[in-house]
């Protein structure tokens, strides 16, 4: 005969038990809440800008400014660090750009000119991250190295691999302490993480893009970056955002290949694939992105009035953490420093 499990059997025999009394106050709340935000776990996107002497407001992401590398930019990162933040994720965009995408390498690159910038100034105090791929940097907008063949152009895995590792050694020896490399080409973790042990960095980390869907909620960041592609799409090497479980998949062949932290982007809409991948790997750092669309739709409905937008955002917070993100890059994360402060 089958047992019947009821709430009942599941706590023992407790006829008195009152969920509410432990939601009477905010002190009982607190002392019970089984999803804490730490400041310590958020990561700050920056946007660092060559030939700019000041400050741009990116139109679509109020809030969010293209910094020149100068005192704006370090005076932005010191508020920053007076709230609790730690953690910065550079996102450079050169004045030139090519078809290899040859400023996202180059020593005097605007993300290893900026790296050294904020090593200089804040030393170990803060960590760095650089994301590693080349949209920003490539004159055709896409991730990688772009060849014709018999049905048209393609991005060429391989060949792309070869660049990656540039950058990677590029990013390293300027002091970034983490690398990030989010173009989705086969075998790129293996490729950067080969340069990086042979250069003599082995102790920088990549914290890999290893489940990037072809989101429609990249709007806002691509024209923050001037990232958009001339032609075509990435959906031939971003994932399908139907699939759920070749995320393990990609996630098994990052880990095989020696990442150190795994990343699921976007985070708002695909927190089912957070909680997946946290659940078949839990030892793993897991880091979530919560993208420019995510942040930028907040941002828009707060300014219509129709929602309350602190309450809003530590919600998602909140949620994305409790998905199981061990981390979370957000837009977010000096209002929400301020809001935790």
């Amino acid at each position: 005969m089958k047992t019947r499990i009821t709430t009942a059997t599941m706590l023992g025999e407790y006829p008195l038990v009152r969920p509410r009394r432990l939601r009477k106050n905010e002190l009982i709340r607190d002392l019970v809440a089984e999803t804490e935000i730490n400041v310590r776990k958020l990561i700050m996107p920056i946007f660092v800008k060559e030939n700019i002497d000041r400050p741009e407001e990116i139109e679509s992401m109020p809030g969010q400014f293209r910094w020149p590398l100068n005192d704006d930019l370090l005076r932005f990162v010191e508020d920053c660090y007076e709230k609790g933040l730690r953690n910065f994720i550079i996102f450079g965009i050169p004045s030139r750009k090519d078809p290899i995408g040859s400023e996202a390498f180059s020593r005097d690159g605007i993300v290893q000119r900026c790296v050294r910038a904020l090593r200089e100034t804040f030393g170990e105090k803060i960590l760095i991250i650089t994301d590693l791929c080349l949209c920003q940097y490539t004159d055709h907008g896409h991730c990688g190295i772009v060849k014709i063949g018999r049905r048209g152009p393609y991005v060429d895995n391989d060949d792309t691999l070869k660049i990656y590792a540039k950058i990677a050694v590029a990013q390293a020896e300027a002091g970034a302490d983490i690398v990030a490399p989010s173009g989705m080409m086969d075998g790129q973790v293996r490729a950067i993480r080969e340069a990086l042990d042979r250069e003599g960095y082995s102790d920088v980390l990549i914290m890999s893009y290893s489940v990037k869907y072809a989101s429609s909620f990249y709007g806002p960041f691509r024209e923050a970056a001037y990232s958009s592609p001339r032609f075509g799409d990435r959906r031939t090497y971003q994932m399908d955002p139907r699939n759920t479980y070749e995320a393990l998949k990609e996630v098994e062949l990052d880990l095989r290949e020696g990442a150190d932290i795994v990343m699921v982007k976007p985070a708002l809409a695909y927190l089912d694939v957070i909680r997946l991948v946290k659940t078949y790997y839990p030892q793993v750092p897991l880091a979530a992105y919560n993208v420019s669309g995510e942040y930028s739709m907040v941002k828009a409905a707060a300014r219509m009035g129709w929602i309350d937008e602190k309450m809003v955002t530590i919600e998602i917070l909140t949620a994305i953490f409790r998905a199981g993100a061990d981390m979370v890059i957000t837009y977010h994360a000096r209002e929400a420093a301020e809001l935790l402060h």
